[in-house]
């Protein structure tokens, strides 16, 4: 089996931090179901939410899943005041409940091997932003298969798709060393009428809206059109870095994705740690 980021994924499944256990739970069934697609397993059985802050969790969650631009002020404040310093572990657990299961229906759309097993042995211990932000995200962006350019048009991709506001003011170096420039990025909006992206390029945009707005029913033209345009180590490093992009959604979902620059685009580049750093 591939698996190119060493078990990572799998890990992610297994955080069970016990403090958050219900919660935890309650935002796989509530993405999922929201989703149409089938949840990580649990370590903790729940029939619905108990009290104010599971509810709450449960309306965010499904908010985070549908569309994230969405989660307005209103749900937000009492999101976080309800669940006071549970609240960013629980935005972390609602963005791996959200996104493992697209990157499950991706790979079986393309028809390779899922990289984790259901059969959990629970991680109790490890600290989730570590495992996150520290880990699993510079795994994927120390991937090099896929080209500078079609990883960053998929980044832009998931940045206008989320509406991030941080995400959308940046630009990788190496892909615009390599040819990547405003010109073309203005094509993504509208790619399948663009003259300028390629048809690798628009495969994998093809791929990247079907994991971000329909991933249960990913359909046989969009995967034929990955499995043609990509090898199987670029497959499995696209689905990844559209996850890793969609951590965007954690910003958004807090409205901590304020911009660096007020006009204009700021360079920034992926170090050899798979840090992301100005450049």
């Amino acid at each position: 089996m591939h698996d190119p980021l060493n078990g990572e994924l799998g890990r992610l499944v297994a955080l069970a931090p016990p403090e958050h256990g219900r919660i935890n739970a309650l935002v796989r069934q509530t993405c999922a179901k929201t989703l149409s697609l089938p949840p990580l397993p649990a370590e903790v059985e729940v029939d619905g939410p108990v009290d104010e802050a599971e509810s709450v969790a449960v309306e965010f969650a499904e908010q985070f899943s549908i569309d994230v631009s969405s989660i307005g002020d209103e749900l937000r404040t009492r999101f976080t005041s309800t669940l006071g310093r549970a609240a960013f572990p629980a935005v972390v657990l609602t963005y791996i409940a959200d996104f493992m299961p697209r990157v499950r229906a991706g790979l079986e759309a393309l028809a390779l091997p899922v990289p984790w097993s259901d059969a959990v042995v629970w991680d109790h211990d490890s600290d989730l932003g570590d495992v996150l932000f520290n880990r699993f995200q510079p795994g994927i962006a120390r991937l090099r298969e896929v080209d500078p350019v079609t990883t960053e048009i998929v980044r832009l991709r998931g940045a206008t798709q989320h509406d991030c506001r941080l995400c959308k003011s940046r630009r990788e170096g190496s892909a615009l060393d390599a040819g990547g420039s405003e010109s073309m990025y203005e094509q993504i909006e509208l790619y399948e009428r663009s003259t300028v992206l390629s048809d690798r390029h628009k495969a994998a945009l093809r791929y990247t809206d079907a994991l971000i707005w329909k991933p249960a029913d990913i359909s046989p033209e969009v995967s034929a059109g990955v499995r043609i345009h990509f090898t199987e180590a670029e497959s499995y490093e696209l689905t990844a870095d559209v996850m890793r992009n969609a951590g965007n959604k954690i910003a958004v979902a807090l409205k901590a994705d304020t911009p660096n620059v007020e006009e204009g685009t700021e360079r920034f580049v992926v170090d050899e740690n798979g840090q992301t750093v100005a450049g």
